[in-house]
């Protein structure tokens, strides 16, 4: 057996561990708010989406890029390093985790706090909530 597949099983158990509830890691966060001012700015910045394509299927905030959170360490040549990187997820679980690895490898993020259960109870009801 690889060493990647026992990687990619464990980081798999991390999402789903952090399916819809904040993590204990101590992400820095940005709230919704914060988040909508960005937007209406047009501020340069990654929003980086790392749940499932499902759930992205289902729900999604305009602009932002899918990167499931057990596929990110192998896609992270994919996120320009010199951006701000704002994570999210479905209530900022597996943003948090993913935070704290973008961190570790050099990247300026944070999480949406609420993530995007937040988003769409307190700035778009438009976006559908599950």
């Amino acid at each position: 057996m690889s060493v990647r597949r026992p990687l990619l099983a464990g980081l798999a158990a991390l999402a789903l561990a952090g399916c819809g509830s904040a993590s204990k890691t101590s992400a820095p966060e940005i709230s919704v708010a914060e988040l909508k001012a960005k937007l209406d700015r047009k501020d340069r910045f990654i929003l980086l989406d790392v749940r499932e394509p499902k759930e992205y299927a289902i729900a999604k905030i305009g602009g932002s890029v899918l990167i499931p959170l057990a596929a990110l360490p192998g896609r992270l040549g994919e996120l320009d390093k010199s951006a701000k990187v704002v994570v999210h997820c479905k209530g900022g679980g597996r943003s948090a985790k993913a935070v704290t690895l973008l961190r570790e490898k050099g990247y300026d993020a944070v999480n949406l706090a609420g993530g995007i259960d937040a988003w769409s109870e307190k700035i778009d009801p438009s976006v559908p909530r599950y």
